[in-house]
């Protein structure tokens, strides 16, 4: 089992760890914890540097598998052994932007619900910019203005981003959690994980994000596109 140190501290660029498992076949690694993200809810895994020894290996892939999280190495030097010491190191400009992209995602997502009441359909994000979908009937560019203007409103208001991991029980009480059209939390899950955009948003979620909305930036609608009756999907950048 892999502890997450991602999931109380996302500002957390290196940290040290045991070789826990080794895959050869998929030239990967299995740590007691770890601070790089495995990828999930639309958000990309980290990249970095393993370092075991006198060998940087370059994590090219990381993947949540069970309880486990798999660490992909490049490179062409052996394996290590269960037992060794890593220090890993994030690739941070990487990650700091996607922290940036994420929070901006949830910024869009409080405004429109607040606004106008529309439920995720579902998103995905890269680096610097991302997707929404939303259940909405009508989506029109001046409205896309509205819309633009409301969420960089909230980034100037540099409302705080809290992260707590409640009991399952104790989450669902909270009215709205959750933000999708369809519930995506398994009934294994016993604890979940909320980010809240204090004021603005809250909802469960598993992503890394920034501690303010001061340090999103400004975000700019790019594009948006209807992708049926109801659905219509928002496209942003953060600069």
């Amino acid at each position: 089992m892999t502890e997450l140190l991602y999931q109380t501290d996302s500002y957390l660029k290196e940290f040290d760890a045991t070789v826990t498992a080794v895959d050869a076949e998929q030239r990967a690694v299995v740590l007691d914890r770890t601070a790089f993200y495995p990828g999930g809810g639309g958000q990309p895994c980290d990249y970095g540097i393993l370092t075991l020894g006198d060998v940087d290996y370059p994590v090219k892939k990381v993947k949540k598998q069970g309880d486990d999280v798999l660490h992909f190495l490049g490179g062409e030097a052996a394996l290590p052994q269960v037992g060794a010491v890593a220090h890993g190191k994030i690739d941070w400009e990487r990650r700091y932007l996607l922290m940036r992209t994420h929070t901006a995602l949830h910024i869009l997502c409080g405004v429109v619900f607040r606004d106008y009441g529309a439920l995720v359909t579902g998103g995905n994000m890269e680096p610097g910019k991302g997707r929404m979908d939303f259940e909405f009937e009508r989506l029109q560019k001046e409205l896309v203005q509205v819309i633009e203007e409301a969420v960089n409103k909230e980034v100037a208001a540099a409302r705080e981003v809290r992260v707590q991991i409640l009991p399952r029980e104790e989450a669902f009480q909270i009215p709205d959690l959750i933000r999708t059209k369809i519930n995506l939390l398994p009934e294994s899950i016993k604890e979940v994980r909320t980010v809240e955009i204090v004021g603005l948003d809250l909802q469960a979620d598993g992503g890394t994000h920034v501690r303010n909305t001061s340090e999103v930036g400004r975000i700019r609608v790019t594009n948006y596109k209807s992708k049926g009756a109801i659905n219509k999907r928002i496209y942003i950048e953060v600069e």
